[in-house]
């Protein structure tokens, strides 16, 4: 017990050091954690994610060539004229924007260029910017559990159906966008009147007295409606949601999709005795690609979605670069495809280091945690939401806590509907959506408090996903 608590503050460290340095340091420095479990303790090393690095590599390739084509420019236009037409109720409006943004491209890294014209509608029509920014910005990382082409949704995908609960894309986020929708509003509902009004806080006002800071807040107009879009550039969107069209209705319809021959294990057969030292079940065969009659038998199983996935989104990507002037060198650079690397490394490292000790102990947690989940499975959404603090990455905290809760015996459909726990970075606001947020809000509301936990963004994250948790649950109990 004493090496296993021991080892488990290794883990809990590097993931600590990493979050300090953050960007790739996360991924890299859980690497070190790894390092010392398999060559200084012997433990044996887990699985990599390799499936949904793939997912991640094609979905960010796919959106970081539409960036380059100057689609995403497009998409955040169209927003701001929403934003504009609505100023009055920008606090419902904005986070409404940045989280279909989110859905849409499966990252929330893509609403830096929003932040500041959500800041400018709310200054202009006298309305603290602390209201609309802070929940938008929550809103921008709550639509990853809401993307189809999302890590966290594919992995959730991918390793329920592993464990038996035949889940899809589409089944996912059918709860998952209503329950966080809900979530948001209510978190909106509580900023409408959040903190003091402009003309009413002194803090503000003494800023005004400074001539400087006046032409800094109110001197500039952020907008993206001056900016001409090609129609190279419209063209790239549509055949990006063309893309999740087709993965939307491949997941649905999975009998259009091809089927091959694969080989299973028969239910019911007695283990192959190989020689005296060995004996291989029936599916240990499978594995070993070894078909044996009566033991293995062949079925027609159809294309992983994992690999549509990729498929889909390499081919569009594809199609923008050869019809939509999208140059590759430009996406490379971009914002879009740099964030979606850094999660690449930060959920390789991450999930690696989580699985090596998670499976080495597998029988140690399940007695220590079998009796709470069973009389209390939701309790599990409490540890993903402690675990996303430390790691700052939905996906990450999938791939490398849903297998353990599978172990405990905890049913899918309860997993389904506590996935927006998983959303548990704001509570320490080192997350770079945040940071910027504070940055582009020219009038100071938006804040990291002297006590680093009494920041803007507190409130509406524990609302959005506390909220959206408990509808969550309701619907995939009444759904599954």
């Amino acid at each position: 017990m004493v090496l296993m608590i021991l080892q488990l503050c290794i883990v809990l460290g590097a993931l600590w050091v990493g979050s300090r340095y953050g960007s790739l340091a996360l991924g890299a420095i859980s690497g070190i954690g790894l390092a010392i479990l398999v060559f200084g303790f012997g433990l044996k090393p887990g699985t990599p994610p390799t499936d949904v690095i793939y997912i991640i590599i094609a979905a960010v390739t796919c959106a970081g060539i539409m960036q380059a084509s100057g689609g995403m420019d497009w998409l955040i236009q169209i927003a701001e004229k929403l934003l504009r037409k609505h100023p009055d109720h920008i606090t419902f409006f904005a986070p409404l924007t940045t989280f279909f943004l989110t859905v849409l491209v499966g990252t929330g890294h893509v609403v830096y260029t929003l932040m500041p014209i959500i800041c400018d509608i709310a200054l202009k029509k006298g309305i603290r910017p602390e209201r609309p920014c802070g929940v938008a910005s929550i809103a921008s990382q709550v639509g990853i559990t809401c993307s189809p082409i999302a890590a966290a949704v594919v992995a959730f995908v991918t390793i329920s159906n592993a464990n038996h609960f035949d889940i899809t894309i589409p089944g996912v986020i059918m709860v998952s966008i209503p329950s966080c929708v809900c979530g948001l509003m209510a978190a909106a509902a509580a900023s409408y009147h959040r903190g003091l009004d402009l003309d009413k806080d002194p803090k503000f006002l003494a800023k005004l007295q400074d001539p400087v800071q006046r032409e800094y807040i109110y001197g500039g107009s952020a907008t993206t409606l001056d900016k001409e879009i090609p129609q190279s550039a419209k063209n790239a969107v549509f055949i990006f949601l063309g893309a999740l069209c087709v993965i939307v209705f491949f997941a649905i319809f999975q009998n259009a999709l091809p089927a091959y021959d694969t080989l299973r294990g028969i239910k019911g057969t007695d283990p192959l005795q190989i020689n005296e030292s060995l004996t291989l079940t029936a599916d240990q065969l499978v594995k070993a690609k070894l078909h044996i009659e009566g033991m293995t038998e062949f079925f027609k199983k159809p294309l992983a979605m994992n690999l549509v996935i990729q498929i889909v989104m390499i081919s569009a990507a594809a199609l923008m670069i050869i019809f939509c002037k999208a140059a590759p060198k430009k996406a490379v650079a971009g914002p879009v495809w740099q964030s979606g690397m850094v999660a690449v490394v930060a959920i390789y490292g991450i999930a690696w280091l989580a699985d090596t000790y998670f499976s080495n102990y597998m029988p140690e947690m399940k007695a220590m945690l079998a009796d709470i989940v069973k009389e209390h499975p939701w309790s599990i959404a409490l540890v993903f939401f402690l675990v996303s603090v430390l790691i700052n990455s939905q996906g990450a905290v999938v791939v490398s806590m849903l297998p353990l809760a599978y172990s405990l015996g905890i049913p899918g459909p309860v997993l389904l509907g506590v996935l927006p726990s998983v959303y548990g970075y704001f509570f320490i606001p080192n997350y770079p959506s945040d940071i910027a947020t504070v940055n582009f809000d020219r009038s100071g509301t938006t804040v990291i408090g002297k006590y680093l936990l009494n920041h803007s963004f507190m409130m509406p994250g524990l609302i959005s996903v506390s909220v959206s948790t408990i509808v969550a649950y309701c619907l995939s109990m009444l759904f599954y």
